[in-house]
């Protein structure tokens, strides 16, 4: 092959990938619709989080394990993203437990962290089987419930979700998250 037309066809790539924003994420998978309520008791749907780049998880309030550190990092990057000056995003975190996770239950989890729920939603209101099938169809993620306790099995990632609906990239979202990578991300896409 001609070096002349590697060069040219590589720079290409990179300059692409520069107008882009830079952002390359690692999946892509379509949200599937749904229809649920928050912690406040108020509909959210898929529809709602369309046009606005959205970091979402999984969580349940009786997690004895992973979710308190978990939701600890979400907090963590949403000061993150709010002290970079981005406004334009949502945060989902999607409870694996709704028969127990009620909206008042979703609120008492929330008062124990420092958040800011003004972008923020925890989301009840559906059945088991409507999370376990959202999880692994839309974020490629398993939601089992251990008959032998009264623990879940859920993914630990953080997903960003683009404003056209489409989860396009899982990040560590338990030991070590990468915020600064999350928030260049959502810039990326928020700017899109």
């Amino acid at each position: 092959m001609n070096k002349k037309f590697m060069t040219v066809g590589l720079t290409a790539v990179i300059l692409m990938s520069a107008c882009s924003g830079g952002f390359e994420g690692n999946m892509e998978r379509d949200l599937k619709a749904f229809d649920f309520i928050n912690h406040n008791g108020e509909q959210l749907s898929s529809e709602d989080l369309q046009g606005t780049p959205v970091v979402a998880n999984f969580i349940f309030t009786n997690c004895d394990t992973v979710c308190p550190p978990m939701t600890y990092n979400m907090t963590g990057l949403q000061k993150a993203i709010e002290g970079e000056g981005v406004e334009n995003y949502r945060m989902v975190s999607f409870s694996v437990d709704p028969e127990k996770d009620t909206p008042e239950v979703l609120q008492e989890f929330m008062g124990r962290y420092d958040l800011n729920e003004d972008n923020w939603d925890f989301l009840t209101g559906y059945e088991f089987d409507e999370i376990s099938s959202l999880a692994l169809d839309s974020f490629q993620g398993l939601v089992v419930d251990d008959p032998s306790s009264d623990q879940m099995t859920h993914p630990t990632s953080i997903y960003l979700i683009s404003p056209e609906g489409t989860v396009v990239k899982s990040y560590d979202g338990y030991e070590s998250v990468p915020e600064d990578e999350i928030i260049a991300d959502l810039k990326a896409l928020g700017d899109s």
